[in-house]
């Protein structure tokens, strides 16, 4: 809805022409995750090591145009540092190679990371959501570990077609508020590492509006393209 307008050249749909937002469900944030060997055990260490190596650190994504590449994109350019972007067939052989060294930086969902930070497998430098997760209390975000106003979480919304009679969306809106207080459901999407929004009906379009000139900009910059 937000970052395929800006990576696919021809889009057979325009996310704010043709729809109307309902409600927004969920926000899934990522955490930064380094190879346990990595001297940074912070982001502002982190950011010091990648100015004193410039493009000699590199990072995985699950491929090109995925949320861990603009998510470590956005960093790049909310940081002025160069890592240099190694591309993967999903996460499971990211993974492999941060652990074993050959790559030192993911941005991932932290449902996908949780586990393996727990385990010792990867160290966690940071969350990359608003505010810390009661999941993992202890990691900072980045906004607070020295990159004021950086935020990335991949966020699940539901739209209607755009000549949707008002009383019916918000009659709906409501529903979806009111499953989302359901004790099952919250416990449902927490065990996924989510987190149920609870975005005013209002707040959606500005928010889709600045998200769409959010990730057009970091597309742009990092020249990324997937078709």
């Amino acid at each position: 809805m937000a970052v395929n307008p800006s990576l696919f050249s021809k889009l057979a749909y325009d996310p704010v022409r043709d729809f109307t937002p309902v409600a927004m469900l969920a926000d899934y944030p990522f955490l930064v995750v380094v190879n346990n060997d990595l001297p940074a055990k912070s982001i502002k260490e982190l950011i010091e090591l990648a100015k004193s190596k410039p493009s000699q650190i590199n990072y995985a994504s699950a491929g090109n145009g995925t949320g861990q590449h603009l998510s470590m994109e956005l960093f790049k350019m909310m940081t002025g540092t160069n890592l240099t972007h190694v591309a993967y067939r999903g996460a499971q052989p990211a993974y492999s190679d941060v652990i074993s060294g050959r790559v030192s930086v993911f941005f991932d969902n932290m449902s996908g990371a949780m586990g393996l930070v727990k385990g010792g497998k990867v160290r966690a430098l940071a969350i990359t959501s608003k505010q810390r997760s009661p999941l993992m209390p202890d990691v900072p975000t980045v906004a607070e570990s020295g990159v004021p106003g950086f935020e990335y979480h991949t966020w699940f919304g539901l739209w209607a077609p755009k000549n949707t009679p008002r009383p019916i969306v918000e009659q709906l809106h409501a529903e979806v508020r009111k499953a989302l207080t359901d004790p099952a459901v919250r416990d449902k999407v927490a065990a996924t590492a989510g987190e149920p929004s609870t975005m005013p009906l209002a707040e959606i379009d500005p928010f889709v509006k600045a998200e769409l000139a959010k990730w057009a900009e970091v597309v742009k910059r990092a020249g990324i393209k997937v078709d």
